[in-house]
C-alpha cells in the first residue's frame, strides 16, 4: 500500500483588504441602532486580525454605515442567496485558477488524475470543478469529488479522501482546492454575535498536490474527535438571504475541556512535546488560545497559525492549509505535526504527519515516468 504525501501547497486571496471597512460599517451599524459600541470594539482589538480580503470591493465613497461593496450591499438592501450565488460563479473559479497555477506548472497539469474541491460557501452544477478542469487544462478524464458544507475542517476530509485514493493507486496524483468566499454572506443585522462572527471570516483559496512521491509532509494518521451535546454551537444553513452562520461564543470553553481528554487518541500516544508542528486551524485568537490551553503548548508553538489569523483572517476550509504551506516552507526533515481544524458538530478533525524534505531526484525521475 502507497504511502500519501502532500508535496507542496499553494494559496491565493482576493485583493481587496475589507477588515477596516466592514469594522467601520459595525461600528456605525451598532450606533445608529443605540447599541453600546463598547464590546464590539474590544472585541475588535483583541481579535488578532489586521487584515482580510474579499471577492468585493468597498466603495470608498460611501459612509461607514452603508458598506457598499460594488453595490453587493447597499445600505438596508442586502441581496438575496440567488444574487449571491451568481457573485460566487464569477469570482470563484478566478481565485482557484490562481491558486493552481501557482502551484502546478502547466507542463504537470497532464498528470494530474483526481480533482477534491471542498466548499461550503457556493454551489452550482456543473460547478467549480468543470471549471478548474477547463480554465487549467486539467485532463478531461480527471475524476472529480467535491466534499461540500462541511465547514472549517473540510480540509482535513478532502486530504483523508486524497490519501485513501493515493494508497489505492500509487501512479495517483491528486489536486486538492479548498475554496471559500466567506465574504458573500454577511446579513443585516446589529446583532452583537452575528456581528463578530462576520468580523473574522474572509475569502481564501488553497490548492495541494497529494501523491506517492516522498517529498513535503508524508500523512501518518487521521482522527475525528466528536463532542457530545455540542452540535447547535457551530450549525451553516442555506437561507433566503444568503447562507446563515451561528458561531457560539461557548466553542473555546468547550474546546478547552474536551481536548484533553482526546488528545492521546488525536496523537496515536505520542507525547506532545515531540510534535515540532502544531497546525491548528485559527477559527479565531480564542480558539487558538483555548486549543494552547488544553495541551498546554509553548505560546510559540501555534506562531504560524496566528500569523494566518493577522494576515487573513478565518478563511473556513482554506485556512489550516495556509498554515501548512507556511509550516513546509520552513519544516526540517523528521519534524512531526498535528494538524488540527473544528466544525459543525463539534467535531476536531485531525491529522498527523511528518516531513521528509524533498525527494531525491533519481526518484523524482522514476516517478515521473510512471
Amino acid at each position: 500500500m502507497a504511502q500519501a504525501y502532500i508535496n507542496r501547497i499553494a494559496t491565493a486571496v482576493p485583493p481587496h483588504d475589507i477588515h477596516s471597512a466592514f469594522v467601520d460599517y459595525a461600528l456605525a451599524k451598532l450606533v445608529a441602532a443605540g447599541r453600546n459600541t463598547v464590546t464590539f470594539q474590544r472585541m475588535v482589538d483583541r481579535c488578532g486580525i489586521a487584515r482580510r480580503h474579499s471577492c468585493l470591493s468597498p466603495d470608498p465613497d460611501c459612509p461607514p454605515e452603508v458598506f457598499s461593496a460594488r453595490e453587493f450591499y447597499l445600505g438596508s438592501r442586502f441581496p438575496g442567496t440567488d444574487e449571491r450565488m451568481r457573485v460566487f460563479r464569477a469570482e470563484a473559479p478566478v481565485l482557484a485558477q490562481t491558486a493552481v497555477e501557482r502551484l502546478i506548472p502547466p507542463r504537470e497539469l497532464s498528470r494530474i488524475t483526481h480533482l477534491i474541491i471542498t466548499c461550503c460557501t457556493g454551489f452550482s452544477a456543473p460547478g467549480l470543478d468543470f471549471e478548474i478542469m477547463e480554465r487549467c487544462g486539467l485532463p478531461r478524464s480527471t475524476e472529480r469529488t467535491i466534499v461540500g458544507f462541511m465547514g472549517c475542517y473540510a480540509a482535513m476530509n478532502a486530504l483523508k479522501l486524497a490519501r485513501h485514493v493515493v494508497r489505492s493507486d500509487a501512479k495517483a496524483r491528486v489536486l486538492a482546492v479548498n475554496l471559500e468566499l466567506c465574504t458573500l454572506h454577511l446579513h443585516d443585522t446589529v446583532d452583537l454575535e452575528q456581528l463578530l462572527s462576520f468580523l473574522i471570516f474572509a475569502d481564501g483559496c488553497a490548492a495541494s498536490l497529494i501523491s506517492a512521491e516522498p517529498e513535503g509532509f508524508a500523512i501518518s494518521r487521521f482522527h475525528a474527535a466528536s463532542i457530545p451535546d455540542s452540535a447547535e454551537m457551530i450549525t451553516w444553513n442555506i437561507g433566503d438571504s444568503g447562507f446563515d452562520m451561528v458561531l457560539s461564543g461557548k466553542v473555546p470553553v468547550t474546546l478547552r475541556r474536551a481536548l484533553p481528554r482526546s488528545m492521546d487518541e488525536i496523537l496515536d500516544g505520542t507525547p506532545p512535546e515531540l510534535i515540532r508542528l502544531w497546525a491548528v486551524h485559527p477559527g479565531g485568537r480564542s480558539i487558538l488560545d483555548a486549543v494552547e490551553q488544553a495541551v498546554a503548548l509553548d505560546p510559540a508553538a501555534l506562531s504560524a497559525s496566528r500569523d494566518i489569523l493577522r494576515r487573513f483572517g478565518n478563511m473556513s476550509s482554506a485556512t489550516v492549509m495556509f498554515v501548512l504551506e507556511q509550516m513546509l516552507k520552513s519544516a526540517k526533515a523528521g519534524d512531526l505535526g498535528c494538524a488540527m481544524a473544528f466544525g459543525p458538530g463539534v467535531v476536531a478533525e485531525t491529522m498527523l504527519f511528518e516531513h521528509v524534505g524533498a525527494a531525491l531526484p533519481l526518484r523524482r525521475e522514476r516517478v515521473d515516468a510512471i
